[in-house]
């Protein structure tokens, strides 16, 4: 089993090669229109009693066709009820995620391309001109035009009750908004004085920067165009300050919890929460069809049953699942590959996308002036991270399955070098040991223990979530070895709440986490993860919520690699062309290899993924990310469909 693991293992590391086939699945532009559209059987009733009109009046004039290379995908057909499990009710928010309609969407290869769009043309990374699909719909069939976006716009991202503060951050460029036009009802643009190029790799986000919203339905619910004073009291008769609240609990495109709101997604709840369990059917007026003419999604309805985390590998061992990877661990393979004959599903072997599955934080921002001024020493996290034994947590936690290195870009990156990954990730103790004496950390207690200048013994307390034996065993196991530098490990393991209220106030020195969340980056996405950006980045939670805010909270960085990740973070945004900026990440991941901020673990853990015999179009290989990817999203599931038996 192990050895059959790595083979598929090593196989991801051919990233373009595998999943080029599926690049096709979203155009550019639209493709040429299916010339004869199939009606789909689930609702050929409601079509003919005209509740529905038929699918050539239901899909936009030029709908996106997804086409396939006839081997490893192919044309399907409709019918069908997919199961999911999840471990809490807001899971259903994943719909939207494993759904991703997306104006832009990224493809397998990390391109962006149109999706809702018809087309957009970008001149500069300033201009962005968005061409809508004529005679587009949302899902209850009334037109989606670019008077949804000058809703938006006008009287929700400007609007004082709603948006007190103005615009999303992804819409403002050094706190100035873009001007706004919508010449007719399918074009719509945004113009910046200078560059966004986070904009698109926003809207393609598993949870997207949403830039429109269905005027026709949540205008009701909107002081400027309802009576405001009958919602004021509406509001206040719920304890609430004004008509915002109402607003705000209709219009949940992404939560998904708002069973009577318009959507463009493939599928759409029709339960309404609470419940343990949802049923979400098709969009009668999707605006994707495959080059038969069939409207997708190919399958009929998505079964999401609600129980606890804990028990969904157990229930997806037994074949309660036909799709599943959330709340899947690479330990349950064992015995998920025991059920494999039983309950007719197979197991298949994705590889997740993270700078590093699980890293060490050491909080540069920690309220101890002692402890921060020895973590600031790039030798002191120089030799944290030479004291791990990467290979042992390997074999002993995973299995020998994984790739051992920095929190950095992966191999299969574009942008990875392999000195970015073993850079001070080796394990060298008498290297370490050189570092740390180097600091003039050379006195010891009676336990062997290093001193700190203040004459504390240098015992780091790690706070954890406590969510992962995963972690707990890792943990130990670094205890061990930082015992041999003279270094001593404590873990302190608090609710989630807690444990970032711990770092973000200075309180922790130290932190443990998964590591960067996209460690797929290409030169033009943008480098966030890796500069001060976030008061979620657990190595420097001052300076991240410094630009988080604006300037309004936090601290400025005050260390010179800090300073100059700013910097090249903003000469990146400056840049005008794919190679300056290509340039300019190498520069920003080989600060990273030399300052250690983050000192990474192991990489490309397995994920597990439980998949039915019967449904098809499954890579049998993958990329399991959060973003970018949404998980199943871009290798879109709305073109997996079930055979003759389960249709």
């Amino acid at each position: 089993m192990q050895s059959k693991f790595k083979t598929r293992l090593a196989k991801l590391c051919c990233f373009s090669s595998i999943l080029t086939v599926w690049i096709s699945l979203i155009a550019a532009g639209p493709v040429a229109q299916a010339a004869d559209f199939i009606e789909t059987p689930y609702l050929a009733t409601r079509v003919e009693s005209g509740d529905l009109p038929p699918v050539t009046n239901r899909v936009p004039a030029k709908p996106a066709v997804a086409a396939f290379d006839g081997n490893s995908m192919q044309s399907g057909m409709h019918g069908g009820r997919l199961r999911l499990l999840m471990g809490k009710e807001k899971d259903i928010r994943m719909m939207t995620v494993y759904g991703y309609a997306r104006l832009v969407a990224f493809t397998p290869s990390l391109e962006i391309v149109p999706d809702i769009l018809a087309s957009i043309k970008v001149n500069e990374n300033r201009e962005f001109i968005l061409k809508l699909r004529p005679g587009h719909r949302w899902s209850d069939g009334a037109p989606f035009t670019s008077d949804d976006f000058r809703f938006f716009w006008d009287d929700v991202a400007n609007n004082d009750v709603l948006a007190p503060h103005g615009p999303p951050v992804q819409l403002l460029v050094d706190g100035e908004p873009p001007e706004f036009e919508t010449p007719d009802e399918t074009t719509v643009i945004y113009r910046w004085k200078k560059p966004n190029p986070d904009f698109l790799a926003a809207l393609a986000g598993a949870r997207p920067l949403y830039i429109y919203a269905p005027k026709h339905y949540l205008k009701q619910f909107h002081g400027a165009y309802a009576d405001a004073d009958i919602l004021n009291e509406k509001a206040k008769a719920k304890g609430k300050r004004n008509w915002a609240s109402i607003y705000f609990k209709q219009n949940k495109s992404y939560k998904q919890t708002n069973i009577d709101l318009p959507s463009l997604q493939p599928w759409i709840n029709t339960v309404k929460p609470p419940s343990e369990r949802f049923i979400f059917v098709r969009n009668p007026f999707y605006h994707r069809v495959d080059s038969s003419g069939r409207q997708l999604p190919y399958i009929d309805e998505i079964e999401m049953n609600i129980a606890s985390s804990s028990l969904v590998p157990a229930k997806s061992g037994a074949g309660e699942s036909d799709l599943q990877a959330r709340y899947l661990r690479l330990d349950n393979v064992p015995f998920l590959k025991e059920g494999e004959a039983r309950n007719d599903f197979s197991v298949k072997l994705w590889s997740q996308a993270l700078g590093s599955h699980i890293a060490l934080y050491p909080n540069l921002n920690s309220n101890d002036e002692t402890w921060r001024s020895l973590v600031r020493d790039p030798r002191f996290r120089q030799a944290m991270s030479l004291l791990i034994d990467r290979e042992e947590i390997n074999q002993v936690v995973y299995f020998g399955l994984v790739t051992t290195g920095a929190n950095t870009v992966l191999p299969i990156s574009k942008l990875h070098k392999s000195d970015y990954q073993t850079r001070w990730a080796t394990y060298n103790v008498k290297k370490a040991n050189e570092l740390l004496d180097d600091m003039g950390l050379v006195n010891r207690n009676k336990k062997g223990i290093r001193l700190m200048p203040d004459g504390r013994p240098l015992e780091i307390i790690v706070q954890t979530a406590g969510e992962s034996t995963e972690e707990t065993d890792i943990l130990e196991l670094i205890h061990d070895s930082w015992r041999k530098g003279g270094l001593k490990l404590f873990s302190r393991p608090s609710q989630r709440e807690v444990f970032r209220d711990r770092v973000y106030s200075g309180e922790a020195m130290m932190a443990v986490w998964s590591g960067i969340p996209n460690g797929l980056p290409t030169p033009d996405l943008a480098p966030n993860d890796f500069v001060p950006s976030s008061q979620e980045q657990y190595q420097w939670p001052k300076w991240g919520q410094f630009f988080e805010t604006r300037g309004g909270a936090g601290e400025t960085p005050d260390i010179k690699a800090a300073v100059d990740l700013v910097e090249l973070d903003r000469k990146w945004r400056a840049a005008t062309s794919t190679a300056e900026r290509e340039e300019i990440w190498h520069q920003i991941l080989e600060i990273h290899a030399e300052q250690v901020f983050s000192i990474g673990i192991i990489q490309m853990v397995p994920q597990p993924v439980v998949v039915s015999n019967h449904l098809r179009n499954v890579p049998e290989e993958g990329v399991y990310n959060w973003h970018p990817g949404a998980f199943f999203g871009m290798y879109r599931p709305e073109t997996f469909w079930f055979d003759e038996k389960r249709r």
